[in-house]
């Protein structure tokens, strides 16, 4: 594969001067060409020639000249933007030049806001990843260098297993938000039955309820890919596990996947949020989360229902009623109103 080669001032490219120049030239010498050589009877042959190359000259001189004229907001604008200094317009500047000066601006700040999420990311990488590994090293230790009973040992055991197991999700979790920024989201829809992925989530999440009702509601089915679809409620659902006072719950909707928790919400809008690597920290409920830690989820949420062409949405609601069909009895009231992020997916039926 051939790599194209930067483009070269003076190279066998040309310049935008030049083809300025040879438009004014040749715009300026046929004319005098067509006059010329229908009264060329009874002219000397030399001074024929020598009159045509002084106009050509003339053109030529006058081309150049009038072409720099042409181009020079924009050799202005050229060192601007290599000086750094562009964002303030000149009087004598045509549209075109406001226009440009308009997408480098954009350009910058686009580079920018993308150099910022970078470094969020590598921050996040440093940070997140350093605590497990920090947790198990001394666990590890402990387990290495001291004779401890077997019941103590279980558990240290079982902690290190811990937390490899948060070190393995959170960089899945990260390696999913870099994918499905860069690409789209594959998938392989068929008819799914909406509350056996709910289902499985809770299932899955019950170990870490420490206290709070984690219930399931409602019934439907829609086409979508199951696995997919459970990460996308299972990084809802882990939110609102986190930051939830009572109740979580999981529930099935005419309009797709619902998870609604009692905590405190969002911080920001949903749509500041759900990014993969978030520049600012963020403080949910008096605790502050690290640059780039708090979009994760809800930026794989959103990818994966805009793949299944939906969307992922928020707002502020009153507690959900008890389901009647749950086993599990009703908790007391909570405390309105709830956090309600829906998964809206296309086709949902009963």
């Amino acid at each position: 594969m051939s790599v194209p080669r930067p483009f070269q001032r003076g190279g066998r490219q040309g310049t935008l001067r030049a083809q300025f120049t040879l438009v004014i030239f040749l715009l300026a010498f046929l004319p005098n060409l067509a006059v010329t050589l229908p009264a060329r009877q009874g002219v000397p042959t030399l001074k024929l020639v020598t009159w045509m190359v002084v106009v050509a000259a003339l053109c030529a001189l006058i081309g150049y000249l009038l072409s720099g004229v042409l181009l020079r907001p924009l050799s202005r604008l050229e060192a601007e933007v290599q000086r750094g200094d562009f964002a303030q317009p000149h009087r004598d500047d045509p549209g075109e030049i406001l226009a440009l000066r308009g997408a480098f601006a954009d350009l910058l700040g686009r580079l920018s806001t993308e150099q910022a999420r970078r470094g969020a990311f590598m921050a996040t990488l440093v940070h997140d990843l350093k605590t497990p590994l920090i947790a198990t090293g001394h666990l590890t230790r402990v387990l290495t260098e001291h004779p401890l009973p077997d019941a103590e040992r279980r558990e240290v055991g079982e902690q290190i297993l811990a937390e490899n197991t948060r070190l393995l999700a959170l960089v899945g979790q990260m390696a999913d938000a870099h994918r499905f920024e860069r690409e789209e989201v594959r998938l392989s829809p068929r008819p799914t039955d909406l509350r056996a992925v709910v289902e499985g989530v809770a299932r899955r999440l019950s170990t870490r309820a420490d206290g709070l009702t984690l219930r399931v509601t409602g019934q439907g089915h829609a086409p979508a890919d199951a696995p997919v679809l459970e990460r996308a409620v299972g990084n809802l659902a882990e939110n609102a596990l986190r930051y939830a006072r009572s109740e979580v719950t999981l529930a099935v909707t005419p309009a797709g996947v619902e998870v609604r928790d009692d905590g405190p919400g969002l911080c920001a809008p949903l749509a500041e949020l759900a990014q993969p690597f978030n520049a600012q920290p963020a403080t949910i409920a008096g605790q502050q989360y690290t640059a780039g830690t708090t979009g994760l989820g809800l930026f794989i949420a959103r990818r994966i229902a805009e793949a299944h062409g939906g969307s992922l949405t928020y707002r502020r609601a009153p507690p959900a009623p008890p389901d009647p069909s749950s086993p599990t009895p009703p908790s007391p009231p909570a405390h309105p109103p709830q956090s309600v992020f829906t998964l809206h997916l296309p086709e949902v039926t009963p």
